[in-house]
């Protein structure tokens, strides 16, 4: 049996053509170093996929976090739909192989896909942040929160 180790921050980043409006995808950016950063000085584990179009990457696998640069991060864009099921079963998988003693799930996303998938077994703790900006906000991101029963942070703006 495997000993289990600290925590594991498993970013699932929506990195579809909706998150290019209003800078939302440079906002998630900055947030995700952010809590990368955060995750390096408790010494957990972080993991990072990205999804857009019709396919889920896993930029960063599983690993114990370390200093971040804006080097690694800047080569991430935009662009295509939501496979928002698609990139929440990847994550639960991922989180699932995963030997973390406590396995975390942070969804960053603006909400804008039909798509409302259930919560993955794998995350002890599970957090949606929502990026929406629209004039008319939809307010998914919040609804899938709720029904996952997870913490709800809507992102920060600076005008």
């Amino acid at each position: 049996m495997q000993a289990r180790s600290g925590a594991l921050h498993c970013f699932l980043l929506d990195c579809s053509a909706s998150m290019r409006n209003d800078g939302n995808l440079a906002l998630a950016k900055g947030l995700l170093l952010s809590l990368m950063e955060e995750a390096y000085q408790r010494r957990d584990h972080v993991a990072l996929l990205c999804f857009a179009g019709e396919v889920v990457e896993l930029r960063l696998p599983p690993r114990r976090a370390s200093a971040w640069n804006d080097d690694w991060i800047a080569p991430i864009a935009a662009g295509g739909g939501t496979p928002l099921s698609l990139g929440v079963q990847r994550a639960d998988q991922l989180l699932a192989r995963s030997a973390a003693h406590r396995r975390w799930l942070w969804l960053l996303t603006d909400g804008r896909s039909s798509e409302s998938p259930a919560r993955p077994e794998a995350a002890d703790i599970a957090c949606v942040v929502d990026f929406e900006a629209a004039r008319v906000p939809l307010h998914r991101a919040q609804q899938l929160a709720q029904r996952w029963q997870a913490r709800y942070l809507a992102a920060e703006r600076t005008a």
